[in-house]
């Protein structure tokens, strides 16, 4: 069996090791950083949860206590790029741990967050830095950061980047840092526009893949349920509250939905029923997103319900089922969502809710993931249930909706409004409506006399009457 001893690592990286009870490495570090170590490009393939962070962490941090270089100014030594904030972070506190006793500055910088406190935490540079492309090219842009003292550069999570729209960062981002360095890319996926970005970056990298592209944790039992878009929530209530059993023990939960706005809709809801739980999502700002997940890690709130966004980000090992309320429509998304669970060495399940119109996602899912997933029976009953605790399918189009203002008199008890005569015409109704009703505003005044304040002619507007102009010639 391997020990971390044995892949050249240095004496204080080996402690730090020690300290977090970490003794063997997994198989995507054991094959990554010897090569990390010789100083070769490396691209690196590999579910997640199986230990990329300390792969490229732990020969990064070697390969800068070795080069002994100084500090540069507004500058980092070691660059590495994430695609959310929440996977920032912990990259930055997994480096924090392992360099503890190697004596480099970590930073990190993320959006949401104040500028000018990354400005002024960065003035002075750092030795390793982790940040998100959006917020480090802002420092950029305000020279208030730059990366001529790159020597090692890592792109985490680099398909996930892509998929967030960061291609263009990318680009910008590999013409401002030195040729001369060393380039590590580390993703669960290997879609072909990796390959064009790598191609870009790397210059001859060694190729590290443990399990094939897109396939699941062999760790995570896989179960479906054929269920309707309206009766998703209560299905969800069901299983949440412990009156429909699913397998396992609930111990985290951890919610996906499509939409910033669909996971506040089922906060909202499972709040209703007593359950409660906490979104986190790209309009939440970055104090909040921290505070859901730190409440979500210690178990204060044991349910969490997440976008995308998130899907790369949680690395909490008590996560013990993963539910797709909605399913992602692009295949690979789903690998990075069940891949929240099982992690540490541990077991997971992953429970999907798949809709009628979401059949084609579920296609996707099989043929790209080559999982099988057991499907699972509805509560007896199911649609009366629907009826009365979830909620229900929205009106059709163009339907008629009975005003309140119409049923008030009658479930108020109030005075029906009286009947028109069958013999009234149109006509005759306009007449008695106007009937006694001035036809203009100012024959209501007819036969009083001109006031002053009358508004019309005769008449001051002014109080204390008289004419104005008239006044002004006798005293003239």
């Amino acid at each position: 069996m391997t020990h971390f001893s044995d892949l050249g690592l240095s004496q204080p990286v080996l402690q730090a090791l020690e300290l977090k009870g970490y003794d063997t490495p997994t198989p995507i570090q054991e094959q990554a950083i010897p090569p990390v170590l010789e100083g070769r490009d490396l691209l690196g393939i590999a579910q997640t949860g199986t230990g990329k962070t300390a792969a490229f962490m732990l020969p990064g941090i070697d390969r800068l206590r070795e080069s002994d270089n100084r500090i540069p100014f507004k500058s980092c030594r070691m660059l590495v790029l994430a695609p959310t904030r929440e996977l920032a972070t912990q990259i930055a506190a997994s480096a924090k741990d392992y360099g503890a006793l190697a004596g480099l500055k970590v930073q990190v910088i993320v959006g949401g967050t104040s500028v000018n406190k990354d400005r002024n935490k960065l003035h002075r540079g750092t030795d390793i830095l982790i940040a998100t492309p959006g917020r480090l090219l802002d420092l950029i842009d305000q020279k208030a950061f730059n990366l001529a003292g790159v020597e090692v550069l890592v792109l985490d999570e680099a398909d996930q980047m892509l998929d967030l729209g960061f291609i263009h960062a990318l680009r910008r981002i590999n013409q401002l840092v030195p040729k001369e360095r060393q380039t590590l890319f580390f993703s669960a996926t290997m879609p072909k526009q990796i390959k064009e970005l790598v191609s870009g970056y790397c210059t001859d990298p060694v190729q590290v893949s443990v399990t094939p592209a897109a396939t699941t944790a062999e760790r995570i039992d896989q179960y479906l349920f054929m269920v309707q878009q309206d009766e998703k929530q209560a299905l969800l209530e069901l299983i949440l509250s412990g009156r429909h059993p699913v397998p396992g023990e609930f111990e985290r939960v951890l919610i996906f939905t499509r939409t910033k706005h669909g996971a506040d809709r089922v906060v909202k809801k499972l709040a209703q029923k007593g359950i409660e739980a906490n979104a986190i999502h790209g309009n939440k700002s970055q104090p909040q997103r921290q505070r859901a997940l730190d409440q979500f890690r210690r178990g204060k709130v044991n349910v969490l319900i997440a976008t995308d966004v998130a899907a790369r980000g949680i690395d909490i090992p008590g996560v013990s089922h993963v539910l797709n309320y909605e399913l992602p429509n692009v295949p690979e998304q789903y690998v990075h969502r069940i891949g929240r669970t099982a992690r540490a060495g541990r077991d997971g399940i992953a429970i999907a809710f798949c809709a009628e119109d979401e059949r084609a996602y579920l296609k996707d899912i099989q043929r790209t993931t080559d999982a099988e997933l057991e499907r699972l029976d509805l509560p007896e009953n199911f649609r009366a249930v629907v009826e009365g605790v979830g909620p229900t399918k929205p009106a059709p189009r163009g339907a008629t909706r009975v005003s309140k203002k119409k049923i008030r008199p009658k479930l108020l008890g109030g005075k029906k409004p009286a009947r028109k005569p069958a013999s009234e015409t149109q006509g005759d109704q306009q007449a008695r409506k106007s009937a006694g009703k001035p036809k203009h505003k100012h024959q209501a005044r007819k036969g009083r006399p001109n006031r002053p304040g009358d508004g019309r002619p005769g008449g001051n507007r002014r109080a204390g009457g008289g004419n104005r102009s008239r006044r002004r010639s006798l005293h003239a």
